[in-house]
């Protein structure tokens, strides 16, 4: 998967944004009595998370990839080494092999040496294209052994081993928190079971009613309130299982259209 771009998201946001900001006041203009209205309005707010969400999840799978290289690319590091190699020379060595999306930073590393950049300048770079977690923890050692000097192969040694214990743990906390994420999807799944019995029971007997001159609501209107109702849930209980499934708000969004396009097809099934 390409590499998303800090500018990318905003554009993205910016014009989705409008677009759903422009559909919410066309709505509300023409459409304010209409059985459409609330269809709209909710398509407003998926075509303002949509693009986003997508971003988000490509450029989280672009991060997780690079972060599952870097054991194999320090080992391959520290074999050069011993191999009699300086640690620029290394990461040419590194470049001309298959590391996922590293692959393509190296190349750009070994580019930027080859114009007479410095080799520190050159991998503060990388940390600040790349912008993981685990480069940002990893980088700044190798700079602080790379001006100390001496076997700067036995930083990478240790390096190797806590990327990959790192990359264990979080698979481990990944497994753990899975069952809480289908607990928002079963919660809401049980929410719409308990809307839909509601509706079709409940209001749809004593919808016509009158009780000592009080009017209830019609079906149409519980139908509408229900809707609002399932669409808070749906977004906000998507971002809280982005929340626990990947420790991100953002990584929720995707979550959040899913929902939100599953109350809409059930309420237009079912309801």
């Amino acid at each position: 998967m390409p590499k998303v771009e800090a500018y990318e998201k905003k554009i993205a946001w910016i014009v989705s944004g409008s677009l759903g900001v422009i559909i919410c006041v066309t709505a509300i203009l023409l459409l304010r009595d209409n059985l459409l209205f609330d269809e709209y309005l909710l398509l407003a707010i998926v075509i303002t998370v949509f693009p986003p969400a997508v971003l988000d999840y490509v450029d989280y799978r672009w991060k997780r990839s690079v972060d599952k290289h870097l054991p194999d690319l320090f080992r391959s590091i520290v074999q050069a080494q011993k191999s009699g190699m300086t640690l620029p020379q290394a990461i040419e060595e590194a470049s001309k092999r298959q590391y996922g999306p590293m692959t393509k930073e190296l190349q750009k590393m070994v580019n930027q040496m080859s114009w007479g950049i410095s080799f520190e300048d050159v991998l503060q770079s990388l940390a600040e294209r790349v912008d993981t977690v685990l480069t940002r923890q990893t980088i700044p050692l190798i700079l602080e052994a790379q001006r100390s000097g001496g076997q700067i192969e036995k930083v990478f040694e240790p390096l190797e081993t806590f990327v990959q214990s790192t990359l264990i743990f979080d698979t481990e906390q990944k497994n753990q928190t899975r069952p809480y994420l289908a607990i928002v999807y079963v919660a809401f799944f049980v929410f719409l079971f308990t809307i839909i019995i509601l509706l079709k029971s409940l209001f749809g007997d004593i919808a016509d009613f009158d009780l000592n001159n009080f009017e209830l609501m019609s079906s149409s209107e519980a139908r509408s309130i229900f809707f609002h109702m399932s669409t808070i849930q749906g977004f906000f209980g998507g971002l809280v299982a982005g929340k626990m499934g990947e420790g991100t708000v953002g990584g929720g969004l995707k979550h959040s259209v899913i929902l939100l396009i599953i109350g809409y097809v059930t309420f237009k099934i079912l309801v």
